[in-house]
This record gives structure tokens, C-alpha cells and sequence, in this order.
């Protein structure tokens, strides 16, 4: 797994936490984390840069990593699932 960045036109630099299927992503703000974004890559032209940004909420972001690490755990991913699940106790264990 690597990590991946983006460049928000208002909140800055963007960190991914990790993938939700194969064109959409969930990503934090760098230092902060506290702030969580679904963001959606579209092929339509209707967004700048092929880039859909989506604002969640903490709880939807909780959500949409444990629904991935279901996912994880039933195809046998144990590497990335182990990567995932320390990255979900550090972003949501408080």
C-alpha cells in the first residue's frame, strides 16, 4: 500500500486513508484529520480535474473503512487489511 495525495483548492493537502472500489477513495486532511472526503474520480468532464469531492461526516467515514475492512477480511487481504486496521484505530480510537 502506498500513500497517496491530493491537493484541495480549500483545505490543502489531502491524504488517502483508503480506497473504496476503483474510482473512489476516502482521504483526510494532512494534519488535521479531521476532516474525511469520498472522492470520486469522474470521467464525465464535469468536474474540475476528473475529481468529484465529497465532504462525510467522522461517522461516515468510520463506516465507509469498516465496510472496507469487511471486504478485506472475506477476500483473504491480509496485508492490506492489517494496514487498514491500524490506520482505522489511529484515525477513530479516541
Amino acid at each position: 500500500m502506498f500513500e497517496k495525495y491530493l491537493n484541495h483548492p480549500t483545505f490543502g493537502l489531502l491524504t488517502r486513508i483508503c480506497l473504496v472500489d476503483e474510482q473512489r477513495g476516502l482521504f483526510t486532511t494532512l494534519y488535521a484529520q479531521r476532516l474525511f472526503f469520498l472522492i470520486t474520480i469522474s470521467n464525465s468532464g464535469t468536474a474540475p480535474g476528473g475529481l468529484q469531492f465529497e465532504t462525510v461526516s467522522r461517522n461516515d467515514a468510520k463506516l465507509v473503512m469498516e465496510n472496507r475492512l469487511r471486504s478485506l477480511r472475506r477476500s483473504g487481504e491480509d496485508e492490506e487489511h492489517v494496514t487498514l486496521q491500524t490506520l482505522y484505530k489511529r484515525s477513530f480510537a479516541h
